[in-house]
């Protein structure tokens, strides 16, 4: 029986992995390890790890990687040094990890300095941000790659990756997203005590290398919330340098009636809370995914998300406050198509599918680099 550990820091990236962990279990072929880390041990961002637990999961290894004033280094460095520690006892046959977090960083050069096979999921893709460096870097110290389109394969074989090593399967959120089991939208309403059926979702993250401006952009977008009075759900950013900025701002918020502001949404309930907005608004990665899968609007803010998508109905708008009003007034006047060009929900069983290949567990942990 091989042994797979899947490594998660937030509740982002535990969203994409968890059909991937319900599936690899179910199989009853592999013993499904869980390093739970990063986000979901900090209270003040909801401490995620409990909707890990409620999924009764087994095998779930906590480490508190990071405090309050750690710097990207230093949660790196402890996250290495943490989850090296963990795979002299669990003793791997793979690694899953995901995306662009230092937690995935530290993953993949664990892994590949222990002699153990490394899956990068979602790699090959482009940002506007350091994430993109952290993300490219997890790529070269990975040796496997499941990806979300050809576009992906193709950026891994431009970074000299081997085109056999590098499988296809969607962006595992879809699978979620497609799912019979979610909560109804007054089961969701009803959890998270929301009055309103009519309203914006908010979701702003901070954008390291634009520190000396985060201020600034929050200010902005507070008073576009407030200015435009519509009904908004807004969800804490994510614990990236410049985070406790943007919480400061959102103080002048939190008692007004029309904004219900949450540190954390469970997955399947943010989904259904999106599905029924009237759009997307902020700068996260979920506007260019979930929201044009379900066909809500999207008011995608700066730089973050740059050259992710080529889909010209996202509304891109700069910081200032008059343009996202703007941005609100359109988003609420048009109606989007539906698309997906990250798959079609079946990425649990395409991975499924690979890792059950005898020959997959023959790859080679040797690097090769290959010329175009």
């Amino acid at each position: 029986m091989k042994k797979i550990i899947f490594i998660t820091g937030t509740r982002a990236d535990f969203g994409k992995l968890k059909s991937l962990i319900e599936i690899t279990l179910a199989s009853k072929k592999y013993e499904v390890h869980i390093f739970a880390t990063g986000m979901h041990m900090n209270s003040k961002y909801g401490k995620t790890v409990e909707e890990i637990y409620k999924c009764k999961f087994p095998n779930v290894y906590t480490f508190i990687n990071h405090s309050e004033s750690d710097t990207m280094d230093n949660v790196l460095g402890n996250t290495i040094l943490g989850f090296s520690n963990y795979i002299k006892e669990c003793k791997p046959d793979l690694i899953v990890i995901h995306g662009d977090r230092s937690e995935a960083l530290a993953g993949a050069i664990v892994g590949a300095l222990n002699n153990i096979l490394v899956a990068h999921i979602e790699g090959g893709e482009v940002s506007g941000t350091i994430d993109e460096l952290i993300r490219h870097a997890v790529s070269k110290m990975s040796h496997i790659h499941f990806v979300s389109n050809e576009k992906a394969k193709k950026r891994l074989i431009q970074m000299g990756e081997l085109s056999r090593s590098i499988f296809v399967i969607g962006s595992p959120d879809i699978d979620v997203m497609k799912s019979s089991n979610l909560p109804s939208f007054e089961e969701a309403k009803g959890h998270y005590d929301i009055e309103f059926n009519d309203y914006g979702l908010v979701l702003f993250h901070p954008v390291t290398t634009e520190i000396d401006k985060i201020k600034e952009y929050a200010h902005c977008l507070v008073d576009a919330l407030l200015q435009s009075e519509e009904n908004y759900i807004v969800v804490y950013p994510n614990n990236d340098l410049g985070s406790s900025i943007i919480l400061q701002e959102y103080e002048k918020i939190k008692s007004k009636k029309n904004i219900r502001i949450f540190p954390s949404i469970r997955f399947e309930y943010f989904l259904v809370l999106l599905k029924k907005s009237q759009f997307i608004l902020g700068n996260s990665s979920a506007g260019i995914r979930e929201a044009p899968y379900y066909g809500i609007p999207t008011i995608n803010i700066g730089s973050r998300q740059n050259n992710r998508t080529t889909n010209n109905e996202i509304i891109n708008t700069g910081h200032s406050t008059e343009e996202l009003l703007q941005a609100i007034k359109r988003a609420k006047s048009i109606s989007v198509e539906k698309i997906s060009l990250f798959g079609e929900g079946n990425s649990d069983e395409l991975f499924l599918q690979v890792i059950n290949d005898e020959n997959f567990w023959e790859i080679d942990k040797q690097k090769q680099f290959v010329d175009l």
